[in-house]
């Protein structure tokens, strides 16, 4: 299974695809990792490993559909089975999503569909549940829909902060991210 991988930050999902690969535990070929803005670790991490890289400025475009154009036929350009949001923190377009057939992977830190959204584990902790966790989840036009894959609970300790929850989160949703691919290269036929 062919994936393309974008980041928006340091890539630390990333990474555990690129050990996962690197260790045997993952059948998938990362065709490239791509950006939204130039200068992301993620795509520092990736071009050390080897691998393809490409960047689609945000800021370079005055018009959001072109930007979502551009992404489209850079991704496309490597022929992916199943594009990965992997901390990719920009919104595409319909479009984006229909011309990968919608096998456009998403992970969240939360229990979706409760706390979509940038701020998952902010607004989790302000509303006070016990339990959080991460979601892998088909993405679709909305922001943090579409059908779910895998989810896994994380929970809140009382001396948690947003960052140490958020780095515990982190830990499972790099773990998770790595089975869901396992899976659904398995499932790929030969």
């Amino acid at each position: 299974m062919r994936i393309v991988v974008l980041v928006s930050g340091t890539g630390s999902n990333l990474q555990a695809v690129i050990d996962a690969v690197n260790e045997g535990q993952l059948d998938v070929e990362i065709a490239a990792v791509g950006a939204d803005r130039p200068g992301t670790y993620g795509v520092k991490r990736s071009a050390a490993a080897g691998f393809p890289t490409f960047v689609v400025d945000f800021k370079a475009y005055e018009d959001r559909a072109d930007w979502n154009a551009a992404l489209t036929e850079a991704v496309a350009a490597y022929s992916p089975d199943v594009v990965v949001s992997s901390g990719f923190m920009r919104i595409v377009s319909p479009g984006f999503i229909e011309a990968f057939d919608g096998r456009y992977l998403n992970t969240h830190p939360a229990l979706l569909p409760a706390f979509p959204g940038a701020h998952g584990v902010r607004d989790a902790m302000a509303y006070g549940v016990k339990v959080t966790g991460c979601t892998v989840h088909w993405a679709d036009a909305g922001v943090d829909t579409g059908p779910i894959i895998a989810q896994e609970a994380v929970v809140i300790a009382p001396d948690d902060t947003e960052d140490t929850l958020h780095e515990r989160i982190k830990v499972v949703e790099r773990r998770l991210l790595v089975s869901t691919l396992a899976s659904l290269a398995a499932e790929q036929p030969n």
